[in-house]
């Protein structure tokens, strides 16, 4: 991965994290919130493919994991994110032809990542998630998020692009 790349993930992560703890926690939205790490993780898959989609993905993760109101397995988002970051990395070529495809791997990663995190949840024996509370939150997850993607993934790419060499490979 290009030096300049992986700058440009280092400050969309910490950018995302500190949007997410201090703007997307707080917002007084109806049963859940949105999850612009999430939407970060797949938006530099698309455009760096499964190897840096899983590697920022555990990334990020890692920083979920210990950032404030930390109150989980500490992993357990650097395992999800990597997993959807690999996931949507193997799309890398989806990225390039519409808005709308892209909006739909957000919406199945972010089914994706609930559930898996729910299933991780539930195998260390975590008491708050339940299928009531995750088939009631879920609609609202995958909402928010696809309303997110339309402002995240084009900058992401844009960027990107713009940091590519002229005539260059990626």
């Amino acid at each position: 991965m290009r030096p300049l790349r992986v700058l440009l993930f280092a400050v969309l992560a910490v950018t995302a994290l500190l949007l997410q703890v201090s703007v997307f926690g707080l917002l007084p939205l109806p049963q859940a919130r949105p999850d612009v790490l999430l939407v970060v993780v797949v938006g530099c898959a698309l455009v760096s493919g499964p190897m840096g989609g899983s590697v920022i993905g555990f990334a990020i993760g890692l920083l979920a994991d210990v950032a404030p109101p930390a109150d989980h397995t500490l992993g357990r988002w650097a395992l999800v994110y990597a997993l959807v970051g690999y996931a949507a990395g193997m799309l890398e070529d989806l990225e390039e032809r519409s808005v709308l495809a892209s909006m739909a791997v957000v919406a199945v990663a972010t089914a994706a990542a609930v559930a898996v995190y729910a299933t991780l949840g539930a195998m260390v024996g975590d008491q708050r998630v339940t299928t009531a509370v995750l088939s009631h939150n879920l609609p609202f997850m995958v909402l928010y998020d696809v309303v997110l993607a339309p402002f995240v993934l084009p900058l992401i790419a844009a960027i990107d692009r713009r940091l590519q060499p002229e005539g260059g490979l990626p």
